[in-house]
This record gives C-alpha cells, structure tokens and sequence, in this order.
C-alpha cells in the first residue's frame, strides 16, 4: 500500500476505533445546538438570527476538544520519530495527520449540522449552504488546530492552551463560514474556500517546523 495512505488509513481507523475524538465532538456539538434554545428562548427570529454564528462556533469548540491528540500519542511513545524518518517528509505526514482529524471530527459534524440547523430555526433554504460552508472551511480548522497542537506537545493538558494560541487563526474563517448563510452566501462562500486552500498550503510546513524542533 501506498505509505501516505497507510499512514491516513492507520489513523483514521485508530481514531475510530478508539470512537473518543468522533463521539466527543459529536455529543458535544448536540449540547451546545440543544442548550442554546434553552437559553435565549423559543423565539423563532431570535434563534434564526443566532443560528449561523452558533453553529460555527460548536463546530469549531467541537474540534478542539481532540487536537491535543493530534501528535500527543505518537510523541510519547516514539511513533513520532519513526515517522519522521520515513520516507515521507514531515510536511506530508502533518497533513495526512491534520486530514484523518478532519475526516473522523470535521465531517461527521458537518454531515449532521443540517439536521441540527433545525432546532435553530435555520432556514431550510440555508440548509445546502451551510452545509457547503462547513465542507469548505472545517478543514482548516483541523491543519489550524495541528500548529497548536504542535506547540503544545509534550505538555499535560495542552487542549485548553491550543484553543488559546489559536483561536485568533480561526477568527476569518468564522466570519466567512458564518456568514455562507447571509443574504449573499456565494462571495463568503469563495473567500472561506479560499481561506482553506491557504491555511492547507501554509499550515504543514509550520507545524513541521515546530515539530523539528519539538522533537530535538
């Protein structure tokens, strides 16, 4: 088999056999689509105006939760090392790594957020883009979250400090997704896209960087 889909089936397959990083975000994108009527109320305009922002920002705090592990498992017990002296550059082995987050993480809550959407009173019309906004922006939210996790590796809950070095990278492409569901949905739709192309062409050669480093 080829070695970079050796290495992107090995850790999808750990990722859910494990079913920690998947099912977290999952149950936790349901609490926070679910408490947020709670808290402003039944109001149908109120929860359609909050709904773009809201959804967003629980997918957003929902791949947090499992970033830290991104490099932390294979650091502790050497893997790390093994791979970077593979035949794939580190560049690679980051993105493929960053890929297996977003396909057992970012998918899954973009594939169910619709259904949510629902419960926000979202409107059907919407529906399609955001599901397209989601399909075009969480992957960067993964190869974003790889450079926090990156900085933090080796350190004992590092999942909040991640959140923390990189909540700023993710403001734009917030904005943008949020905003695929406006009145004009197709030029934030473009820029979130084109957000992503940058972030996927810039962010593994950081965090391999800072992995170098790390691992001297």
């Amino acid at each position: 088999m080829n070695p970079a889909l050796a290495l992107l089936r090995r850790d999808v397959l750990l990722a859910l056999r494990s079913g920690g990083s998947t099912v977290e975000a999952l149950i936790f994108f349901l609490i926070v689509i679910v408490l947020v009527p709670l808290g402003t109320g039944p109001d149908a305009d109120i929860l359609r105006a909050l709904a773009p922002g809201t959804l967003w920002l629980a997918a957003l705090l929902a791949c947090l939760l499992s970033l830290d592990r991104l490099f932390q498992a294979d650091f502790e017990d050497g893997s790390l090392d093994a791979l970077a002296l593979s035949p794939l550059p580190l560049e690679a082995i980051v993105a493929l790594k960053a890929l297996a987050h977003w396909i057992t993480t970012g998918l899954p809550l973009t594939l169910i957020a619709p259904l949510l959407a629902l419960m926000l009173n979202l409107a059907p019309d919407r529906l399609v883009w955001l599901l397209l906004g989601l399909l075009a922006g969480t992957p960067a939210l993964s190869f974003i979250g790889a450079i926090g996790a990156a900085l933090t590796l080796g350190l004992r809950r590092g999942g909040l400090l991640i959140g923390i070095l990189t909540l700023p990278l993710y403001i734009p492409t917030l904005i943008f997704g949020a905003r695929t569901m406006a009145d004009a949905p197709l030029p934030a739709l473009a820029l979130t896209f084109a957000l992503t192309l940058f972030v996927l062409a810039l962010s593994p050669f950081a965090t391999a960087r800072i992995l170098r480093i790390q691992m001297r």
